[in-house]
């Protein structure tokens, strides 16, 4: 066999090249479960900012991780080959994940409120979840779990 008619090495090819969006796999679910906990990060650096409960040091490194996790996030999409703008899942008549840019400040009232805006506001008064949860097959119990969640940016 010449060295015309060789087959090239596919791993080595394969390797080379970025994911397919069909190969991302769960890249942009996981993605945009980065950029809507850094984009409640933001709102609630924001509301410390409002409220004074930043100095200009903290606030200086609270905004520069954020651009730089920012920065991570379009990253990974281009690595991915995930358009930054798919992050943001329409979940029909609940509305979408994320509000559109520049279209949410925290504190303002929106009459069509994103999971982040409803998950911020949360955050910002606080909510208690209790519940029990019991895991089993074969009509068995097998776990059981007794949960607490105390969800708030305030310390507790």
């Amino acid at each position: 066999m010449t060295s015309e008619n060789a087959e090239p090495d596919l791993s080595t090819t394969l390797a080379l090249q970025p994911p397919a969006k069909t190969d991302a796999g769960l890249a942009p679910l996981l993605l945009t479960v980065i950029e809507l906990v850094r984009q409640l990060m933001e709102a609630q650096v924001i509301r410390r900012m409002e409220s004074g409960d930043l100095d200009d040091n903290d606030l200086e490194r609270a905004a520069d991780s954020l651009r730089k996790l920012e920065e991570q996030v379009v990253s990974m999409c281009e690595i991915f080959d995930v358009d930054p703008a798919d992050l943001n899942i329409d979940l029909g008549e609940i509305g979408t994940l994320l509000p559109k840019e520049g279209n949410y400040y925290p504190g303002q009232k929106n009459q069509n409120p994103t999971i982040l805006e409803l998950l911020d506001r949360l955050l910002d008064t606080g909510v208690v979840v209790e519940g029990d949860v019991d895991l089993g097959m074969a009509q068995l119990n097998l776990i059981h779990a007794k949960l607490r969640l105390v969800l708030t940016s305030k310390p507790i």
